[in-house]
């Protein structure tokens, strides 16, 4: 949550930080500002709402200098108004913070600074930062670097800070602890940003922080430390995507565009995974043994994320014969779970930042479980504290709202179960290459779904009105139902619920009246005759009181063509992978809804990307 910038170097820095804004909005849309330094000083600007009313801000008093950093928000202490926008400055406007996370022992320090007659003005817990920074400076702190390290010696909880200070107009300072970022190297200048989206327009050669350090950035370069003060290194990596990949190139919406990059996506995460007829890993420090060992395994994530988690217990658990669990990565380590060296966490994050998530690994590696994650970003936190990553290569997304992260993910959650079938002997070699096979085969059963979407949008339109939209689902179609009623609350802000459909007698029928728009997920016919036939007493049941039924089904079901209200086509592809091409009609009927309730899709109300506070 919340996007940060910084810069040093010979460009306007104002110019640098607001296109870098532009560029993390999905962090956070709650407010935007900036501060520079430059001929006069330390200059702030700052304004509720999307970076346009920044806009407007700068345009009636532009700002100038060669240094500088910008923050949007996604509030956590005090409204979104200007008075808590970042960035905040300290009492004498020397000092200027801008910060992601939360200041846990915030409470006490705003007492403190009270008590020595400090008048805060904003509700915020970054406040107390800029004002302990400039006690440092005033008390004789040797530089800004000097002066934030003892300020992170005191604070508890998760943040990334950026510092500037009018008296050392060369540099910005930045912290990191449990929040991301990354510096930027270019040629005699150097970028700070929660995601190197924030400076590929410049360079594609960036550093990740580890937990714990302070960087300080000059044009020629950066030093690390921790927060002792000791020298201590960063990761450096090169950025494999180009600027075009986080431009809209030519579509209304990043959402949209994301979409139609799903093909691409699931298969530059299946890519180079099968070397020699085995399945191999990103990263991999465990062997053959240790997956061999594994007798439980749990995933862990939050959202969209976690409906790819109940998607891959099914084809782990039918691949392999492990049990698998599959737990809000929020609730997972305050229960806790039984866990032993036996046991495979299986993280899943598009951020690799996620708080719950990063704070289950952190459970499961106390308690001596062995971690493999799933992340779409090369460095994170959670991919440096797990024994093992497959990173999806899905390419930045910019839409809140997930879709190719969530099909990178089914992918890759898949390639988890043959790489445990392979270690566990439950499948031969030419079974683990038939499946893989399978697998990508999928960019383009996903393709032909997408070219087929026209009526989908079609029904979008006509029941954009609607209050409610129920999805049902079984076996495989439950996690896609779920799935489906996400994205409609997320974009549409509709109520919408997924069910199981063998519980629909259980309470949920209740809900069903005249009209009501009901989502089935249909099993196959032929690779789920079973389930097929009782989802058509489904579809019967809800229709004889009145629903409104939209089907997801294969060409030739008949059975379920002649019941539905409407009938969206799929390709037929194996049980196990139909997720791929059933969710694509539920992405599409909730974005095409919430357009045309006039809602901005990329953005919606409330929500962030990186969801990075607990």
């Amino acid at each position: 949550m919340c996007g940060i910038v910084g810069y040093v170097g010979p460009r306007p820095a104002l110019d640098v930080v607001v296109e870098g804004l532009r560029r993390l909005e999905y962090r956070g849309y709650d407010s935007s500002g900036v501060a520079l330094i430059g001929p006069d000083g330390l200059q702030v600007a700052k304004k509720a709402g999307r970076i346009e009313n920044l806009d407007k801000a700068l345009a009636d008093r532009p700002l100038s200098g060669g240094t500088g950093m910008g923050h949007t928000r996604w509030a956590t202490h005090g409204r979104p108004n200007d008075r808590n926008a970042h960035p905040h400055t300290d009492a004498t406007g020397r000092v200027a913070v801008v910060h992601n996370g939360i200041i846990e022992n915030y409470s006490q320090l705003r007492a403190e600074l009270e008590g020595d007659g400090i008048e805060l003005v904003s509700d915020t817990d970054t406040e107390t930062v800029a004002h302990l920074v400039a006690g440092q400076l005033a008390g004789g702190a040797a530089s800004l670097a000097d002066a934030l390290r003892a300020v992170c010696r005191r604070l508890h909880g998760a943040f990334t800070l950026v510092v500037v200070d009018a008296e050392q107009p060369d540099v910005v300072v930045a912290a990191r602890r449990n929040s991301p970022l990354v510096v930027g190297v270019g040629d005699g200048e150097t970028f700070l940003g929660s995601d190197v989206a924030a400076f590929i327009e410049y360079t594609r050669d960036a550093v990740e922080l580890a937990q714990n350090q302070v960087v300080e950035i000059r044009r020629d370069g950066y030093t690390i430390t921790d927060f002792a003060g000791d020298p201590a290194e960063g990761k450096p990596f090169r950025i494999s995507w180009d600027l075009t990949a986080a431009e809209k190139g030519g579509y209304d919406h990043f959402m949209l565009k994301e979409m139609d990059e799903q093909p691409q996506a699931v298969r530059d995460t299946l890519l180079g995974h099968l070397v020699d007829g085995q399945i191999v890993l990103d990263e991999q420090r465990l062997d053959q043994q240790e997956l061999r060992d594994i007798d439980k395994v749990f995933i862990v994530a939050c959202g969209t994320a976690y409906h790819s988690g109940l998607i891959g217990k099914q084809v782990i658990e039918h691949w392999t014969r492990v049990p698998v669990e599959v737990e809000m990565a929020s609730e997972f380590r305050y229960r806790d779970p039984v866990l032993d060296r036996q046991t495979l966490v299986v993280p899943i994050s598009q951020s690799g930042e996620t708080a719950d998530t990063l704070e289950a690994v952190r459970h499961a590696v106390e308690q001596r479980a062995k971690v493999l994650a799933i992340c779409n970003t090369n460095g994170a936190q959670i991919p440096r504290e797990s024994d093992a990553v497959l990173y999806t290569h899905a390419g930045p997304e910019i839409g809140v709202a997930a879709t190719k992260t969530f099909l990178a993910q089914v992918a890759a959650v898949e390639l988890v179960g043959l790489a445990l079938a392979q270690a566990r002997g439950t499948k031969y070699g030419d079974e683990v290459v038939r499946e893989y096979d399978a697998l990508c085969s999928m960019p383009d059963a996903i393709a032909a779904t997408l070219q087929a979407m026209q009526p989908v949008r079609d029904l979008a339109r006509e029941i954009a009105h609607e209050k409610a939209v129920l999805f049902l689902g079984r076996h495989m179609g439950y996690p896609v139902a779920l799935e489906g009623a996400l994205k409609l609350k997320e974009l549409a802000y509709m109520h919408a619920e997924g069910f199981p459909a063998g519980e629909l007698k259980h309470g949920p029928i209740a809900l069903i009246e005249d009209d009501l728009p009901v989502v089935v997920v249909m099993p196959s016919p032929t690779g789920r005759p079973t389930l097929h036939q009782k989802m058509l007493s489904n579809v019967a049941e809800i229709t004889a009181r009145g629903a409104r039924t939209i089907v997801i089904g294969e060409p030739d079901d008949a059975g379920a063509r002649e019941l539905a209200a409407h009938f969206v086509e799929v390709p037929p592809v194996p049980t196990l992978l139909s997720p791929f091409v059933q969710t694509v009609p539920l992405q599409v009927l909730a974005a095409e809804i919430a357009a045309a309730r006039g809602y901005d899709i990329d953005k919606p109300r409330n929500l962030a990307k990186s969801v990075t506070v607990e």
